[in-house]
């Protein structure tokens, strides 16, 4: 396409929308209010920055296709590969998982620094430029087609594809509002989260041999999480949290208490004898929010959004990044099969991006409700699928087999159907009864 684009927001979605875009624009132009920080710095615009962030497995597929060369270019700046099984210390339902290789991994390496590899990459393209420290005050064109958008330095950029990146602070349904379009509805689940995270120096042999660790409480009756992750520069990111907990705290004695408070030892172990590297930084999250773009009745063409300005999780299960990456994948797919931006392209892409959202939206949700706190829209059946996912998770450490599906699905490499043919049923019931 001899044409243009604009991207809103340089995070881990709009870098690879602005790499799908690169393949099918002359020319693309990533706008960010923020301006770019030393590599392995935390943008001010993304205060979630310095927690922790993993892709899962699909998310480095996708994005891998998006940037090839990915998996080693992360390992050459420090990201780990960690196997859910001999890997990761994942404590659930009250017990831990035993260590033994799955064959199912995640890759864990700091916001900052992923954000830095596939800017750089997207920056070598000669089609893209950055305009950094700008910030979109309001699009231009009529309800029927975005044609742009306007700066706050006063300029109007011309382009037949307008992509809002900018995360759960995006504008777009003021903007929308101003074209004379409704906005999409909005489903909002209050989840009370909150959590601290602290760095470490990361010396060989500690955290009882694992590479990570991830405490989950036992809802209801326990709300406090923990989360040891292997970064870049031999450190560890140790963010503790927790559903309807209030504040965390980041003074070093309240943090190692609150450690000492989950319902396994590990984390404070672990923090109680590494060499801390600053203090501990909080962030709340009070809501899961969705936009519902698919139920519209009409697009306008060129103007998509993506990542969390359609779809903010709970950080606490590491969804967001893979299904921006996801998304991308699916943006490209449907401007190949209408050949640009057109209203029908809009509306065929919010569903297939609602596909993306779907599954990790109700997996979410759905631990979500499991505490009484927890208000919005529920999820139908929430009550009885809390009830299979309590036994599923417990049988899988009865059986590699249950394992291998429920991670797989887990990883969102296969539907959830999977979850329920006859054979994987009959085993859960069998196996998950006994906690």
């Amino acid at each position: 396409m001899d044409s243009s684009a604009v991207v809103i927001g340089g995070g881990i979605g709009g870098l690879a929308a602005a790499r799908v875009l690169s393949r099918r624009y002359a020319r693309v132009m990533v706008v960010d209010r923020d301006t770019r920080p030393a590599d392995g710095e935390p943008r001010p615009g993304v205060p979630q920055g310095v927690h922790g962030h993993i892709l899962l497995a699909s998310g480095l597929r996708e994005l891998g296709e998006l940037f090839p060369g990915l998996d080693a270019a992360l390992a050459e700046i420090g990201a780990t590969r960690i196997d859910l099984g001999s890997g990761l210390c994942n404590y659930r339902f009250g017990r831990r998982r035993e260590r033994a290789p799955v064959g199912h991994d995640i890759t864990s390496v700091s916001r900052p620094r992923l954000e830095a590899v596939l800017r750089d990459r997207v920056a070598a393209d000669p089609n893209v430029t950055f305009r950094d420290g700008v910030a979109v005050t309001a699009l231009t064109g009529t309800a029927a087609a975005v044609t742009g958008v306007l700066l706050d330095t006063g300029e109007t950029v011309a382009a037949e594809l307008v992509v809002d990146c900018s995360g759960r602070g995006h504008r777009s349904d003021r903007w929308l509002g101003d074209l004379g379009l409704p906005a999409p509805r909005r489903l909002e689940v209050k989840i009370g989260v909150a959590y601290a995270t602290r760095l470490y120096r990361r010396e060989p042999g500690r955290l009882e041999g694992w590479q990570a660790a991830f405490v989950l409480p036992d809802a209801p009756r326990e709300q406090r999480s923990g989360l040891v992750l292997p970064i870049e520069d031999d450190r560890w990111l140790v963010s503790l949290g927790g559903w309807h907990v209030g504040a965390v705290p980041t003074d070093a004695a309240g943090f190692e208490a609150y450690a000492r408070s989950l319902p396994d030892p590990i984390v404070a172990r672990l923090i109680a004898e590494a060499e801390p590297l600053g203090d501990p930084v909080a962030i709340r999250f009070p809501a899961s929010r969705r936009r519902l773009f698919e139920e519209l009745d009409r697009h306008p063409a060129g103007f998509l959004a993506l990542g969390d300005a359609v779809c903010s999780f709970n950080p606490i299960y590491g969804q967001g990044m893979t299904v921006a990456a996801m998304a991308a994948g699916a943006l490209g797919r449907t401007l190949d099969r209408h050949g640009g931006a057109t209203a029908a392209a809009a509306r065929d892409y919010y569903r297939a991006a609602a596909a993306v959202i779907a599954v990790p939206w109700r997996f979410a949700v759905g631990n979500d409700f499991a505490y009484p706190q927890t208000t919005g829209p529920r999820p139908h059946g929430v009550a009885v699928s809390n009830w299979y996912a309590r036994r599923l998770a417990i049988a899988t450490h009865r059986s590699p087999e249950l394992t291998d599906v429920y991670l797989r699905v887990q990883q969102l490499l296969a539907p959830p159907s999977e979850l329920l043919r006859p054979g994987v049923v009959a085993r859960v019931l069998r196996l998950g009864g006994r906690s």
